[in-house]
């Protein structure tokens, strides 16, 4: 006998709110995207025009977000900006989202002497802080291609591909015990084929959604570089250009 549990009020207005985050979140990313792709029909003035006659002016009607000490608009510069945070989001996460996933299934699925050498490997990265790996290898790149984006675009990619293979690789080892992997493997499929046509497809809803994240935590970690002096080389807008000129004044 199954009883019928009557339905608040909050429960049949949960899905309308829902619909609103999503199209609140879907408007603030086009937006972003627009600046990213069109900076140039946003912002007022160029963002690294000099205007010595407008050093570190306070917010007014000409400039919403006041000027910096070279009298250059940071409205601007932040609007400019969004078309290299963009850029951080997805170089920095790119490499490490296909052979991190692509490692986390192979360990995962055939384990043994290759899952105990991946294991090791882990170890030995979690071992040190994020922050000061990327940092320790931007200063050993850094006199061979010059510092910015591009060495730590490189240095991102060397330890962040890890995450994303113990993601893979702790949802494969859950999917290749179920009951499709198994038929898959009594029908005579090869490995690869379960492995990525089958096992993958089923797993990456976890490595997506942390994709996601990932690429909001990269844009932090390039503002903390750019901070440092080991991110975006002056004079290229990015979001934390501002920080060393409100440390210095």
């Amino acid at each position: 006998m199954t009883v019928a549990l009557p339905l608040t009020k909050a429960m049949l207005a949960r899905p309308g709110k829902r619909r609103v985050s999503f199209v609140i979140g879907i408007v603030i990313l086009a937006a972003f995207i627009l600046m990213a792709f069109f900076p140039g029909l946003f912002a007022p003035y160029d963002p690294l025009t000099f205007n010595y006659q407008a050093i570190m002016h306070p917010p007014s009607w000409a400039h919403p977000f006041g000027t910096d000490n070279f009298g250059r608009d940071v409205l601007s510069r932040t609007i400019w900006a969004t078309q290299i945070d963009m850029q951080i989001a997805i170089f920095s996460t790119v490499f490490p989202l296909i052979f991190g996933t692509f490692m986390g299934a192979l360990t995962g699925y055939y384990g043994g002497w290759l899952d105990t050498i991946f294991g090791r490997m882990v170890d030995l990265l979690i071992a040190f802080p994020f922050l000061v790996i990327v940092i320790a290898l931007i200063a050993m790149l850094g006199p061979v291609i010059g510092l910015g984006l591009k060495c730590m675009y490189i240095a991102v990619s060397v330890v962040g591909w890890v995450f994303y293979a113990q993601l893979m690789r702790a949802d494969i080892q859950v999917q290749k015990q179920s009951d499709y992997a198994a038929a898959a493997r009594v029908l005579g499929y090869n490995e690869a084929r379960i492995i990525f046509r089958h096992l993958l497809p089923n797993a990456i809803t976890p490595i997506v959604v942390y994709w996601m994240t990932d690429m909001a935590l990269d844009i932090l970690l390039g503002s903390s570089l750019g901070y440092l002096g080991l991110g975006a080389q002056p004079p290229t807008a990015e979001w934390a250009s501002s920080s060393p000129t409100a440390r210095i004044s």
